[in-house]
């Protein structure tokens, strides 16, 4: 318990008060135009109100194109600005580090939302997506850097850079995926490249006192798990980043590729040395007991998804109460309006299986 509730603090000088990161939530709260709503701000402030050291944004996207889902929040403009300052002003007065993922859906992008074809490292048919060309690419990165010097701006802590869960930047690392043929394709150096010209592109731009995180996913969607882990290490040895987000899809699971299963898939990122990075992990972390579990294992923090959505003060509740346990799925529409959910979030849960209950 009293490293739950120790400070972290990241090689800048930079802490956060406990071990606690609300992970980035989908929430379709915001506005059609990516601009941030009451409803989103109101469910994010109730998350650093309840004791999350760091409150990270949900998936902001870079381009109005890679927008991936209805009522994303958006960081592709100067219009988005004011919504951002008021928000990361907000999480900052409430003792929690503010920082906004920055996200680009690629191939995932639905046609409906963005009213055109969908974008990705390489023609994919199945999705109807398009590979860009080189200058689309550049223009990808630097819309990057431009959306994390916008967020510097808005007064964010910092960003981290969505690279998991099959969005833009998996598909140009995934072999799968992507088939360019150019200086971004083919071998893990290339592949790797956009992601790493990106990252250091923040720091140069952003400067060694602004927050930088990258999230990535070992597996699915074509991602091996030795690549990863070998881009992990890049990450930490050549590019100048403060923690790496693992997100595990369950942290308690064996590796996907029998060739790895000698350990469990959390040991293969606890024992890569970190220098002076920080660890965090994701993948249904949902009790008291299973955050100590897993804060044993060497990790810096953990990430909070589930158990974040049914408690706005789930790291008050474990702090208090190391056995805590989360209200039992499922839960009524009336339990996630007082956690602070809008008509609009309730409706996006209601897609997930067996968690909002049927009344």
């Amino acid at each position: 318990m009293q490293k739950m509730n120790s400070p972290v603090t990241f090689k800048n000088g930079m802490s956060m008060p406990n071990r606690f990161m609300l992970a980035p939530l989908t929430n379709t709260q915001s506005h059609a135009d990516g601009k941030l709503s009451d409803e989103e701000f109101h469910w994010l402030t109730m998350r650093a109100e309840g004791g999350f050291g760091l409150t990270m944004t949900c998936a902001s996207h870079v381009q109005f194109v890679g927008k991936g889902f209805p009522g994303q929040l958006g960081i592709y403009d100067d219009a988005h600005t004011e919504g951002h300052t008021r928000l990361a002003s907000a999480i900052k007065a409430n003792n929690s580090l503010a920082i906004l993922q920055l996200h680009h859906a690629g191939l995932r992008s639905p046609e409906d939302q963005i009213g055109q074809q969908p974008v990705s490292a390489s023609d994919v048919e199945k999705q109807n997506a398009r590979g860009l060309s080189l200058q689309e690419v550049q223009q990808l990165r630097d819309d990057f850097i431009a959306a994390a010097v916008r967020s510097q701006k808005s007064g964010y802590n910092g960003v981290e850079v969505h690279g998991a869960h099959g969005y833009i930047l998996t598909q140009f690392l995934s072999a799968e995926i992507n088939k360019r043929d150019d200086q971004y394709g083919g071998s893990l150096e290339n592949r790797s490249r956009l992601l790493f010209e990106i990252v250091d592109g923040i720091r140069s731009t952003c400067g060694p006192d602004f927050l930088l995180g990258v999230r990535l996913s070992p597996e699915r969607f074509g991602m091996q798990l030795d690549e990863v882990k070998t881009v992990c290490e890049q990450l930490i040895n050549e590019h100048d980043i403060d923690f790496l987000d693992i997100s595990l899809w369950d942290v308690f699971k064996q590796p996907e590729d029998k060739a790895f299963q000698d350990k469990s898939l959390l040991q293969h990122f606890t024992d890569i040395d970190y220098k002076n990075v920080k660890l965090t992990v994701a993948g249904k972390i949902t009790t008291g007991a299973e955050v100590q579990a897993v804060l044993d294992t060497g990790v810096d923090f953990v990430t909070i998804g589930r158990s974040a959505i049914l408690h706005h003060d789930f790291p008050k509740l474990v702090i208090a109460n190391p056995d805590f346990t989360p209200a039992e799925l499922p839960v009524s529409e009336a339990h996630l309006v007082k956690e602070g959910l809008s008509e609009k979030f309730l409706t996006y849960m209601k897609s997930w299986d067996g968690f909002v209950k049927v009344e």
